[in-house]
């Protein structure tokens, strides 16, 4: 099966509100052989932009979803209500994959009460997505230290979840990253939720032995751990982590998987210039060309 490889674009050194820098961006990835681009906010202009570059559409994000667990109910029906609009006016514009991160405003809330409002304001989000031919998926990443917070990163919740909202509108994003770095056998999440995969990011991680044997699997007390990292493990382009991509490709061609394959760059050795970044992204496809291809 051939997939299309794309890149997710991130505000910061990568990408900045500048739309001619945008634009930039979108024509160099295109050069370099890139075919999608997952997007912070899918607008006219940038939907534009991203036809001129010859460039399709993998993923959109959305804004306030940490407010969909906001204790206050106010602020719970405002987001859902803003979400809800920016799915539809996505939709308008092509997009059929809207990506989030369901951290929580409160970062200390336990993941069983966030899971509680969840099945409060979830179903008639994803009712409407469903209407509208749009997926949401959620990323696995599970948050920040010291409470990791984000619902659906484990088998478990994503299990009560997926019972919750059976939907075929609700879906994962497939990060082998954050599942390694966990722990969890990514290749069996893969076969248990392949019909639930809507999106995959390519994205590997690497324990390192040394910090493992000094932390165990916490974050560093005294020292300071490198970017993209907590001590124990590292995130690293697809190529140079512990990931076996070959395995990854050869289930996503037995589920039918029809999506991309979109580069998430959080390597720290290809990060800090653009420069950097590209030439990552550059090794990464070429990489990744040999399974996806």
């Amino acid at each position: 099966m051939i997939y299309p490889i794309g890149v997710r674009l991130n505000k910061g050194v990568t990408l900045s509100d500048d739309m001619d820098n945008y634009k930039e961006w979108l024509g160099w990835m295109k050069g370099a052989g890139f075919e999608v681009v997952d997007v912070p906010e899918l607008t006219r202009e940038v939907k534009q932009a991203a036809d001129a570059a010859g460039l399709a559409i993998g993923s959109f994000d959305v804004k306030k979803v940490p407010q969909l667990f906001s204790k206050e109910e106010a602020k719970r029906v405002a987001a859902a209500e803003g979400i809800r609009k920016q799915i539809a006016q996505a939709a308008e514009l092509g997009g059929k994959v809207c990506f989030m991160c369901l951290v929580p405003e409160d970062k200390a809330m336990p993941r069983k009460e966030s899971f509680a409002i969840f099945k409060e304001v979830f179903p008639s989000i994803v009712a409407d997505a469903e209407k509208l031919g749009v997926k949401i998926v959620l990323e696995g990443f599970p948050g920040p230290a010291p409470y990791y917070p984000t619902l659906g990163c484990t088998p478990e919740t994503l299990r009560a979840m997926f019972e919750a909202v059976p939907s075929p509108a609700f879906c994962i994003n497939y990060d082998p990253s954050h599942l390694f770095r966990l722990g969890i056998d990514y290749i069996r999440f893969l076969r248990e939720f392949a019909g639930r995969t809507g999106h995959v990011h390519a994205k590997d991680c690497v324990i390192v032995e040394e910090s493992l044997y000094l932390y165990g699997r916490h974050a560093a007390v005294f020292d300071q751990p490198i970017k993209n990292s907590e001590g124990p493990w590292r995130y690293a382009i697809p190529g140079e982590g512990s990931v076996d991509w070959a395995a990854i490709a050869f289930e996503l061609d037995k589920a039918g998987y029809q999506g991309a394959v979109c580069i998430e760059l959080e390597d720290h050795r290809y990060k800090g210039s653009a420069e950097a970044h590209r030439r990552g992204l550059s090794k990464t496809l070429a990489y990744l060309h040999r399974y996806f291809h």
